[in-house]
């Protein structure tokens, strides 16, 4: 390719509404460009690059003996009513009306599309088992799409759905998914960890993430410093802290004037955080849910889900909400309090190990102080559930080492459905003795745009973007000093037609720029070769070969450019 026939104009300066590095990165270096808020068109650098991953995923897929498929994205209403998801998976979910007023989603998954296609097609284990999948745009509706490709309202997207006669099966299928994705994310180059994880809206019994490490990540994992435990803080089971037992002191009241907050309470009391229980109030499916940790805790949304079965994910309770309830907001502790049909109260187990702690009187500007949850509270209206979130203090689940923190962006997760889908869709076989039972499935995600970012928050310096060879748009860029050199650009281009000639895949910048031009936007761009040729070419014979990641530069003969480059780019 030629530069001056290149689609790829680049930015000098950064865009002002771009949050991330890597969205102010591709659109900078002409990889992309915003058309509206969480919606972005690739441009031929972008898209070159978005081909590489695809194709990556397509040879490890098929090598998995995983078949590609392609579904419509516009799904009817009626397949995800059967399920239940239709209201279950909540705002996200594109809805649209046809002419005919007939409801459709644009589809962000395609668990029911892929089992009533299945169902129809599939009748004898003899058939069994099956993976199938494809690579498409899937959309959500996000409330607030940020940080370009890694929360976007359109993101091209890889899913896979296995079929099996049983468990066992449905065990090998994940496994050799898993095992696949691990191969994926590192032939992208991509520095990554599998984590326990929740299943969210998809459902099923088992689930893990995988995480490109990067501060840039909005979800945070614990992983052990000792054994290969790993997880995301959302999934992480944290132990049951404990105080020191204390004589059970008598529960007063004490004012507490316009102290709102727990930490306002403790600074007002003199009370350390981990002597107070602070309130946090949701709403799950219009019920209000109460959840109570220690001051120094935070809630685990999720948890709280899991702990009052919810099928959406939790919001936070509205004024009105709390008002319906009885409930004083800043001013909210369990003492007193009594579940009905529309409340319900989930405690952390930490906070029934607590002794005379402090936490709301149920009454404004008011809290109690030698609150004892096992004396004080109404047990047989609570539920007692590890809804915090892990912190510093805790040790790993398995071993009892340190935990360490980070934080990560998910390109991948894998799933095992088990029968949700094909239960409530009716996908059935008959087995050998000719009895009907449901199919066993997986289902298998790679978040192929995310990729692209996630491998931008990982490799890139103040100059511009550090591409792992695999998925650069190009691999080696020939920087010839002065274009319009006439001796300088045969010699570039015989360069380039001998690397051609063995598959590299090189660009040559073959415009009037100046030198400096060309190598600011080589570095903005991130090859990772760069061949410059020089007045010194012609003099010499010698061309320089520099290693974008390393910064490390090379003198080479022409004669021996190419044994080079291959040299250089295996060790990438």
């Amino acid at each position: 390719m030629l530069a001056s026939k290149l689609y790829a104009p680049t930015l000098r300066e950064v865009p002002s509404d771009a949050d991330v590095v890597s969205q102010q990165l591709m659109l900078r270096a002409g990889f992309m460009r915003k058309v509206a808020n969480g919606l972005y068109s690739f441009l031929p650098l972008g898209w070159r690059s978005i081909k590489k991953i695809e194709t990556i995923i397509r040879e490890e897929m098929d090598a998995s003996m995983a078949q590609e498929i392609m579904m419509p994205i516009l799904q009817p209403a009626e397949i995800w009513k059967e399920s239940g998801r239709w209201n279950a998976y909540g705002a996200e979910m594109m809805r649209i009306n046809d002419r005919h007023d007939v409801e459709y989603c644009l589809g962000p998954t395609h668990e029911e599309m892929i089992t009533t296609l299945v169902k129809n097609e599939i009748n004898s284990y003899r058939q069994l088992p099956v993976n199938l999948y494809q690579i498409q745009s899937k959309f959500r509706d996000e409330r607030r799409p940020r940080y370009g490709l890694m929360r976007s309202r359109e993101f091209i997207m890889k899913d896979g759905y296995s079929f099996d006669v049983d468990e066992a099966g449905a065990d090998a299928s994940y496994q050799s998914m898993y095992d696949a994705y691990s191969r994926i994310f590192s032939r992208c180059g991509l520095t990554f960890r599998p984590v326990e994880a929740d299943s969210g809206a998809i459902g099923g019994s088992n689930t893990h993430e995988f995480m490109a490490i990067a501060e840039a990540g909005e979800a945070d994992i614990v992983h052990c410093t000792s054994c290969e435990y790993a997880a995301n803080i959302e999934i992480g089971k944290p132990g049951v802290m404990k105080q020191d037992e204390e004589a059970l002191a008598p529960l007063e009241v004490v004012e507490t004037p316009h102290a709102s907050t727990i930490e306002a309470v403790a600074d007002m009391l003199k009370l350390p955080l981990n002597k107070t229980i602070k309130a946090v109030v949701f709403s799950i499916e219009g019920k209000v849910i109460l959840a109570m940790v220690r001051g120094d805790h935070e809630v685990n949304e999720v948890a709280v889900q899991h702990a009052v079965n919810g099928a959406v994910e939790p919001e936070m309770a509205t004024p009105e909400q709390l008002e319906a309830v009885g409930l004083t907001a800043g001013f909210i502790s369990p003492v007193g309090l009594k579940q009905t049909e529309e409340f319900s109260i989930v405690v952390d187990e930490s906070v029934m190990e607590a002794y005379n702690v402090c936490g709301g009187a149920n009454k404004t500007d008011a809290h109690y102080i030698n609150i004892n949850p096992k004396r004080d509270f109404n047990i047989d209206d609570i539920v007692v559930a590890p809804i915090r979130l892990i912190t510093d203090e805790d040790v790993c689940p398995l071993c009892a080492a340190p935990l360490e923190r980070s934080k990560g962006i998910e390109v991948g997760q894998v799933f095992k459905l088990g029968t949700k889908y094909s239960e409530s869709l009716q996908a059935t076989f008959l087995d050998q003795n000719g009895r009907p039972n449901p199919m066993v499935m997986g289902c298998y995600g790679i978040g192929v745009s995310r990729t692209l970012a996630a491998a931008i928050e990982q490799y890139h310096d103040e100059n511009g973007i550090i591409w792992p060879r695999a998925i650069a748009p190009f691999e080696v860029v020939i920087v010839p000093i002065n274009a319009k050199d006439e001796a300088l650009m045969q010699a570039s281009t015989s360069i380039y037609n001998t690397l051609l000639s063995d598959n590299v895949d090189v660009l040559l910048d073959d415009r009037k720029d100046r030198a400096g031009v060309k190598f600011k936007d080589a570095d903005l761009i991130g090859y990772p070769l760069r061949i410059t040729v020089s007045k010194n070419t012609l003099e010499s014979d010698d061309v320089e070969i520099r290693v974008r990641k390393t910064g490390e530069t090379i003198n080479c003969p022409i004669s021996e450019v190419l044994i080079t480059v291959q040299d250089l780019l295996a060790q990438l």
